[in-house]
């Protein structure tokens, strides 16, 4: 009887696994991701904890010696300047309307492409293109080919409606700007909402065609609330990528006039490498990346919630 009764404990710590080797299973399983957590948080959280350090200093590197922990003054600095809120403003409209009229007409021409015809592939490899072409050289070909007052393709066009000479950049540039970011990331709305209308099930479609439903009622009753998940995910990951743009900005615009098209990357890098203002710069990009966190954790809480909405739904 005693026997048995011991032996009880040591079956159930067999079967359970002792708390040492599952421990140690564990960290096994774990092992080969340590490398790329270190190096992520050398790369990302080390830099992040400097400029939060750099960020409570005045230190200005064309004045030796300046450097003193002024604590949260550059923040508050950061709030009352003008120049920085006109900035954020630009930076809004800037994401927002790039990214919503890129979704518009990705929309339109995930619709043509979802349809049988002739060329289809070579016109999905053409409409593809620009999304594949480097930043840079997308903003040179729209700042010299396009948007050249002289030379400029746009201007060549609009020469018999009397729009030639048409300074463009000048009069422009926060819209310049975006019809650069709009042409380079419509392809990848287009290819977004292609493969959620390829997902939709046919019979569907079918049952609304014969209960005698117009092509704009499907669209409405059925394909646009199918498509919903794909928007808003185009929507954050287009967000999240254009808030932090700055090649555009530089090549085409510089910024100007003054800061009409500057975004907030820019405003930090011209007061951190042209104004050598390192600790309210710091600051600013504390700034920065806190709003974007806080939007961008917002967006993907909506997101998760609508793609499991849908499975629970199935």
């Amino acid at each position: 009887m005693t026997a048995t009764l011991e032996e009880r404990p040591a079956a159930r710590e067999n079967a359970g696994g002792t708390p040492a080797i599952d421990r140690a299973e564990g960290w096994r399983r774990r092992g080969p991701l340590l490398p790329a957590l270190i190096f992520t948080i050398i790369v990302t959280q080390i830099p992040f904890i400097l400029t939060l350090y750099y960020s409570l200093q005045s230190w200005n590197l064309v004045r030796p010696g300046s450097q003193e922990f002024v604590w949260f003054s550059n923040y508050l600095d950061v709030f009352t300047d003008s120049q920085f809120r006109t900035v954020a403003l630009n930076t809004v409209v800037m994401t927002l309307g790039s990214v919503l009229i890129a979704v518009v007409l990705g929309l339109l021409l995930a619709l043509l492409l979802n349809r049988q015809f002739v060329g289809r592939g070579v016109v999905r490899t053409l409409l593809i293109t620009p999304f594949l072409i480097t930043p840079v050289a997308a903003a040179l070909l729209w700042k010299t080919v396009l948007l050249d007052p002289t030379l400029g393709l746009i201007n060549f066009v609009l020469t018999p409606f009397g729009g030639s000479g048409t300074e463009w950049i000048s009069n422009y540039p926060l819209a310049s700007v975006m019809a650069a970011l709009i042409w380079q990331w419509t392809p990848f709305m287009m290819l977004l909402l292609l493969a959620g209308l390829q997902s939709m099930p046919t019979d569907q479609l079918e049952a609304a065609r014969v209960d005698g439903a117009s092509a704009f009622s499907t669209f409405r009753e059925l394909t646009l609330p199918h498509l919903r998940r794909f928007i808003e995910l185009g929507v954050v990951l287009g967000t999240i990528y254009l808030v932090n743009i700055f090649d555009q900005v530089y090549m085409m615009t510089q910024g100007g006039p003054g800061v009409a098209s500057a975004n907030l990357p820019f405003y930090i890098y011209q007061r951190a490498f042209l104004g050598f203002d390192i600790g309210q710069s710091a600051a600013m990009g504390v700034v920065v990346v806190i709003l974007t966190l806080i939007a961008a954790n917002f967006a993907l809480r909506l997101i998760f919630r609508s793609f499991s909405g849908e499975q629970e739904a199935a």
